[in-house]
């Protein structure tokens, strides 16, 4: 009779377990020696310590300057209408965002049409021009009415008197906005799958209902990340209203420093409120996707305390050795 492999194996495992000696102890774990992982991370952190040390220690920032202005009135005022502007920006434009999405998808050829027009025109022209020609509008329409057509005229309002600069800025950056917030809608919407939809038909529910509480709950886990990366970029985008003369943290910076000429350590105090800003809403946003992540295949990412605690006790299991890591039997 033939011997097949499967029969060598079975005979082999057999003798293993007859012959093994009851107190042996199983080999030793070695851990992988990664030199170069650990050469390129004592690398970096080199690095990272000189340029630390070289911003620290450079009296050309001159720090104490920074903390001087930091707190004061004029440039609390402007990060006040830094944040209002960003809030109000970002609220208005994925409404209207919203609303280009659906259209974008609606069975209407026109509708379609119209609304991929408008995010054409206002993605493929730059975000100053439009400041530039909102802030100019008064030149071409001098005066906006309302009125009966060819009748009379009920009211009409001078375009001088009623767009000054900041609500300029907040009609150019919502709609320049909007154009971008259309498509990361239409992508959420578009990431879930049709058979929920389908389902929710069959079930009689209507299309608006349908969106609002099966579609739009399923896309925000794709909307999300994408929606915060666009606010901490309207955050900073705001920046560019200081050509209208709008008194945000940048333009207040500005004032100040076209009085005693500080140039540098007036834009840092403008860095840093910008980077403290930016971590508060990167935490908000971590807090947001763990939100909707719920029910998911995947686990919740980690909460960055989660993170750090994890990272601690990893830290402190390392062996010291190559000793064996495997518990005895």
């Amino acid at each position: 009779m033939a011997t097949t492999p499967s029969d060598v194996r079975d005979a082999t495992a057999k003798y293993t377990v007859e012959h093994r000696t009851p107190d042996a102890e199983p080999p030793p774990v070695v851990p992988r020696r990664r030199i170069g992982r650990r050469l390129s991370a004592g690398a970096a952190l080199l690095v990272f310590a000189l340029v630390l040390r070289s911003v620290i220690g450079n009296d050309a920032f001159q720090w104490d300057v920074v903390g001087q202005y930091l707190t004061t009135t004029a440039v609390l005022q402007g990060l006040l209408l830094t944040l209002w502007l960003t809030g109000v920006v970002m609220v208005l434009g994925f409404l209207l965002g919203t609303v280009l999405a659906v259209l974008r998808l609606s069975d209407s050829p026109v509708l379609r049409t119209l609304s991929w027009g408008y995010v054409w025109i206002f993605r493929s022209t730059p975000l100053l021009v439009q400041l530039l020609f909102w802030f100019n509008i008064g030149a071409l329409y001098p005066t906006l009415g309302l009125g009966i057509p060819y009748g009379p005229e009920l009211f009409s309002i001078k375009t001088v008197n009623l767009l000054g600069p900041t609500l300029t800025a907040v009609i150019g950056l919502t709609l320049h906005e909007s154009a971008y917030a259309a498509e990361v809608v239409r992508g959420g919407i578009l990431s879930v799958d049709p058979g929920q939809t389908e389902a929710a038909q069959a079930l009689g529910l209507g299309r608006l209902r349908t969106l609002r509480r099966i579609v739009v709950p399923q896309a925000m886990r794709s909307i999300v990340p994408t929606a915060g990366n666009m606010l901490i970029g309207t955050l900073k985008g705001t920046s560019i209203v200081s050509v209208l003369a709008v008194h945000d943290l940048l333009y207040s910076v500005q004032l100040v420093y076209n009085q005693n000429y500080l140039v540098i350590p007036l834009l840092l105090v403008a860095t840093l409120w910008y980077v403290a800003v930016t971590t508060v809403l990167s935490a908000a946003q971590h807090y947001v996707e763990r939100y909707y992540a719920r029910g998911t295949s995947r686990g919740l990412p980690l909460t960055p305390p989660q993170g750090l605690r994890i990272r601690l006790t990893a830290l402190w299991a390392l062996p010291l050795g190559p000793r064996s890591t495997r518990p005895k039997p």
